[in-house]
């Protein structure tokens, strides 16, 4: 298990960068891969106790018992978050394990922040950082697009999916209402009212901001936009898609 023993950042942007890595993983954990997350646990719950998600600055997850040595090289996530996974809904079970891992990227960002004798100054920087990130717990439970919602009403983003359906030239396929438009196909005096409506949304896999230069795909289902790279979908490939569901909303149809 690979704890961080090997991997010691000293800055203050080499913190920030490490606890990115981290909450990416255990959000893709909770959201995208939030089945197989359960379904390993399903599998390891008969023979060990006490399992603990694990974020790893590589963007990796793991489910694995915690640290024999103590004290451990790092602070140590959540104990025991199988055993409330069979009592609980599972949507708020995602949301219990979204807050403690909330509060375990703080420990070891903060915890790196001591070791390395990080002033006041500098440790003001790392938390002002961090804070500009939605948390796990608001991208999980959906309370960033909520925040979005009371900013940019139901009716502006159906316009801007329109819109997007005009500058990509998708007319014969009306469903298509996915993707935001490059630069080069769009119209003028339209590229900044895009990026306005787009400004304050959240990507549903990484929670990371809409940027005016990257693909961006909506779920026809639970209508969360995606960056394309976070769900492996390229903007050749979602020209030939009529309806896209995003892997949670895949997963949750596929189960019987």
């Amino acid at each position: 298990m690979d704890g961080g023993a090997s991997y010691n950042p000293r800055t203050v942007e080499e913190v920030f960068r490490d606890f990115k890595g981290r909450r990416a993983a255990m959000i893709k954990a909770l959201t995208i891969d939030a089945q197989n997350a359960t379904e390993l646990i399903k599998t390891l719950i008969t023979e060990k106790e006490n399992l603990c998600l694990y974020g790893y600055p590589s963007e990796q997850w793991e489910v694995n018992l915690p640290a024999e040595e103590v004290p451990p090289e790092l602070p140590e996530p959540a104990l025991g978050i199988n055993f409330a996974r069979d009592g609980m809904q599972e949507k708020d079970w995602l949301s219990l394990v979204a807050v403690h891992s909330d509060a375990w990227l703080l420990a070891v960002a903060f915890y790196f922040g001591a070791r390395f004798g990080f002033d006041k100054a500098d440790r003001k920087r790392l938390f002002n950082m961090i804070n500009d990130l939605p948390t796990i717990f608001e991208v999980v439970t959906g309370a960033t697009k909520k925040q979005t919602k009371e900013k940019s009403s139901v009716s502006n983003h159906s316009s801007n999916k329109s819109k997007s359906n005009s500058k990509r030239g998708s007319e014969s396929q009306p469903k298509y209402s996915k993707a935001a438009a490059s630069k080069d196909e769009v119209e003028d005096g339209m590229e900044d009212e895009d990026d306005e409506e787009h400004g304050e949304t959240l990507c549903g896999a990484c929670g990371e901001n809409y940027a005016a230069d990257e693909f961006w795909i909506c779920c026809d289902i639970c209508e969360k936009w995606f960056h394309g790279k976070c769900v492996k979908i390229t903007p050749a490939r979602a020209e030939h898609i009529k309806q896209y569901k995003c892997p949670s909303c895949s997963n949750k149809r596929a189960r019987p």
